[in-house]
């Protein structure tokens, strides 16, 4: 995934949904790092037919220009135009840190991986968030071309699931509370942020945030006494967090199915995180009916899980806004042959013995549900409804393989 790595400026990307959230937070990285640049590419004029790039830094404008649509695709243009840019910044020198802004439906792990791949060097990845606005964002379901989002033509992505992935993919969330014409954000969203990414560092760059510790006022001149030396000026927390060193390849296996690290059980402050192992595989049947009562049921849900007509096929699970997304992702692990073991990743490896059970192997229902107001019990009443009877599980696979399934048609197999 590396490319060769160049000299040059190291990289911040900064993304989200959350406009507001996103300017405030690249505002205040120009405020804590003195010399630091803004990338960004607008691709709200892709309907013209080209996306608007600027440079800037915390005077302003430093230069600007269009790039053309790649194939009709706005954020292909920005993967072939962001490398030669930042190839420029770099020949220019005397820059401490690019930041580069996402437009909004951007999502950063595309870009994380271009950046990468282009021999630079990324140091963080932040997702900018208003907490009073990830219910409302969670929920909506709409198409981002409704919103003139859509990053392409083809493109049929929901704000929801957009939004889900922006936040989950992030190990730095900066939080921008108090914006104007923003609602006060309350307890509740702050625990809905907590518990959909609990391991996120989480720093606040609203105002009144902690910037970089002010200089003390300086004493009378007749009063003065002989300047000390002056202590480095500490970094604040977000250029700490913009600084700290980003894997892209481990936070691209942190968002595999089979490997992802999902969230824990909790409940506080009016919501609540189920997370729901099983051994025994799902009816087809009865699952696929239970769909929308289950992907209705949580303002998220994700996991891995399996059936019992398609015992080799890891299942992804991802519904955010009342949709849901399943989509095969892979073989589990106990359905290939041993040489093959060779060829899997380390980290997809470990997780598989972490899950490990001696007649099925890896395959595992582990689903998680998070939400206010979450029914937690009738939502396990239904899953539990959906896994095979005593007499079905008894049948064997053979059995099982031949019952009528759902799916077919959500899977395009």
């Amino acid at each position: 995934m590396n490319g060769p790595e160049r000299p040059g400026p190291p990289v911040v990307i900064v993304g989200g949904l959350h406009a507001e959230a996103r300017r405030a937070t690249v505002a205040r990285l120009l405020a804590d790092v003195p010399g630091s640049v803004v990338l960004h590419h607008d691709l709200a004029t892709a309907t013209a037919g080209t996306v608007v790039r600027t440079v800037r830094d915390a005077t302003g404008v430093l230069s600007a220009g269009e790039a053309p649509l790649v194939n009709d695709c706005a954020c292909c243009a920005l993967r072939e135009d962001l490398v030669p840019e930042l190839v420029r910044l770099a020949e220019a020198g005397g820059t401490p840190l690019a930041v580069v802004e996402l437009w909004d439906s951007v999502e950063p792990k595309a870009m994380a991986e271009v950046v990468t791949a282009g021999g630079f060097t990324v140091t963080g990845v932040i997702t900018a968030v208003d907490p009073a606005l990830v219910l409302p964002y969670l929920g909506n379901g709409d198409d981002l071309a409704e919103g003139g989002l859509a990053a392409a033509a083809t493109d049929q992505r929901t704000v929801a699931d957009t939004f889900a992935r922006q936040l989950e993919y992030a190990p730095v969330l900066a939080l921008a509370e108090s914006l104007p014409g923003s609602p006060e954000a309350d307890d509740e969203d702050r625990e809905l942020l907590a518990q959909l990414h609990p391991t996120a560092l989480k720093v606040p760059v609203g105002p009144g945030a902690a910037t970089a510790a002010p200089a003390a006022p300086a004493a009378p001149a007749a009063l003065a006494e002989p300047a000390a030396p002056a202590a480095p000026a500490r970094p604040s927390a977000l250029a700490r967090a913009a600084l700290a060193g980003f894997d892209v390849e481990a936070a691209a296996a942190a968002q595999h199915p089979a490997c992802a690290l999902l969230p824990a059980e909790a409940d506080a402050h009016g919501v609540t995180t189920l997370v729901w192992h099983r051994r025994r595989p799902f009816h087809p049947g009865r699952l696929y009916a239970a769909l929308e009562d289950l992907t209705c049921a949580a303002a998220r849900s994700r996991g891995r899980f399996w059936l019992a007509d398609k015992a080799d096929t890891l299942l992804h699970w991802d519904a955010a806004g009342g949709a849901l997304c399943v989509e095969g992702a892979g073989p589990w692990l106990a359905s290939l042959p041993d040489a093959a073991w060779d060829l899997v990743p380390p980290v997809r490896r470990a997780a598989a013995a972490l899950d490990w059970h001696p007649e099925h192997g890896d395959r595992c229902q582990h689903l998680v549900f998070t939400s206010p107001g979450l029914d937690r019990d009738g939502l396990a009443r239904v899953l539990e409804s959906c896994l095979l009877t005593d007499a079905e599980y008894a049948a064997g696979r053979a059995a099982w393989e031949r019952l009528p399934s759902g799916f077919d048609t959500l899977l395009e197999v």
